[in-house]
C-alpha cells in the first residue's frame, strides 16, 4: 500500500498541473492579442497624428513665421510703390525698377501697360503715386508668396487736381537669390 499511495498523490498532483497549464497558455494568447491591438491602436493614432501635421494650413509659414511673413510683406510692398510710381520726366528709373522686383508674367503684363502709360506721362505730365496701404499673406512657403494688397494711388495731371483711387490686387511672389520678387500680379 505504500506504493498505492504515490500513485494517489500523483493522480491528485496531476489534475492541478492541467488547469495551470490551461491558465497559462490562456494568459500568453490574452497577452499576445493585447500586444497586438495596442500596436494597431498605435499605428492608427500615428497615421491620424501624421494627417494633421501634413495639413496645407501646418505647411502655411504665414500662420507661424512672423519674421518671414513680415519680410515678404515688406519686400512686395516697397517693389509695389516704386514700380507703380512715376513722374512726367522720370519713366526710364520706373522701368529699371519692374526689372528688377519683376518678373515672370507680371513683367510681361508691366511691360504690356507701361509702354502705353509711358507716352501719357509726358504728354498729361502725369505723376502716379502709389502707396500701399495694408497687405496681408494669405500663404507662405519657403519660396513662394500670395499675398492680397490694398494701394491709394494718387494721380496728378497737369492743370487738374489730385484724385486718389483704390486698388486691390492679388501677388504672387517668389524668393529669388535672398530677395522676394513679384512674378504674378491679379486685379481684384
Amino acid at each position: 500500500m505504500v506504493g498505492g499511495g504515490a500513485d494517489e498523490a500523483e493522480e491528485a498532483a496531476a489534475p492541478d498541473r492541467r488547469p495551470r497549464t490551461v491558465r497559462r497558455r490562456f494568459l500568453a494568447g490574452a497577452a499576445v492579442l493585447l500586444a497586438v491591438a495596442l500596436l494597431a491602436a498605435g499605428a492608427g493614432l500615428l497615421f491620424k497624428a501624421r494627417q494633421l501635421r501634413d495639413t496645407p494650413a501646418a505647411d502655411n509659414l504665414a500662420l507661424t513665421d512672423t519674421a518671414a511673413t513680415a519680410r515678404v510683406v515688406g519686400d512686395v510692398s516697397n517693389a509695389l510703390g516704386t514700380v507703380f510710381s512715376y513722374g512726367p520726366r522720370d519713366t526710364g528709373a520706373t522701368k529699371e525698377s519692374a526689372r528688377r522686383y519683376l518678373g515672370g508674367k507680371a513683367l510681361q503684363q508691366y511691360a504690356a501697360l507701361f509702354g502705353q502709360v509711358e507716352k501719357q506721362a509726358r504728354d498729361q505730365e502725369l505723376t502716379l503715386t502709389t502707396r500701399v496701404v495694408k497687405a496681408g499673406v494669405t500663404r507662405l512657403t519657403g519660396t513662394g508668396a500670395h499675398l492680397l494688397v490694398f494701394l491709394d494711388q494718387v494721380h496728378e495731371r497737369r492743370g487738374r487736381p489730385a484724385t486718389t483711387a483704390a486698388a486691390q490686387l492679388s501677388v504672387t511672389a517668389e524668393l529669388r537669390g535672398g530677395h522676394w520678387r513679384i512674378v504674378d500680379i491679379a486685379a481684384r
